[in-house]
């Protein structure tokens, strides 16, 4: 059992397409807690962002891209600018789906903000997971132990 575990997480693509989904479930779950004790989307966005990108840069520096622990704060940087940029875009997205337009949703939800924001929430969350890949590999995570 310990070998097909191993050999999982030395397969660089379907090691961060775990800790892809778990980075999702960290980002997501804490989102989701952040919009029901607030009411606020921006805020909830913006938080849960944060939660994933840690979660994300630690689990992606040591046991995807198998980092040296030399250089780990320039990565730190690269990778906070490159999620940045995925943070702004799921912003945006939130602004537009859920705070400006939510009928684009709402019309198959009954209204139901909170289904909105879930339904957005996911939406972007699969069309990042795809960009930070990308920007990770070719920007962050260029060099192996």
């Amino acid at each position: 059992m310990k070998s097909y575990i191993k050999i999982f997480f030395d397969n660089e693509v379907l090691a961060y397409l775990f800790f892809g989904v778990a980075t999702t479930l960290v980002a997501v779950s804490t989102r989701l807690l952040v919009f029901h004790w607030t009411d606020q989307e921006q805020l909830a966005t913006i938080i849960g962002n944060i939660a994933g990108i840690i979660f994300a840069f630690v689990t992606n520096d040591t046991i995807v891209f198998k980092q040296e622990r030399k250089g780990w704060f320039k990565r730190l940087i690269a990778f906070g600018i490159a999620r940045l940029g995925t943070l702004l875009l799921d912003v945006l997205l939130t602004f537009l789906f859920v705070t400006q337009y939510p009928q684009i949703i709402g019309q198959f939800v009954n209204m139901n903000r909170s289904a909105i924001n879930g339904i957005e929430t996911i939406f972007a969350q699969v069309l990042i997971i795809v960009l930070n890949y990308i920007f990770s590999k070719v920007f962050v995570f260029r060099n192996k132990k």
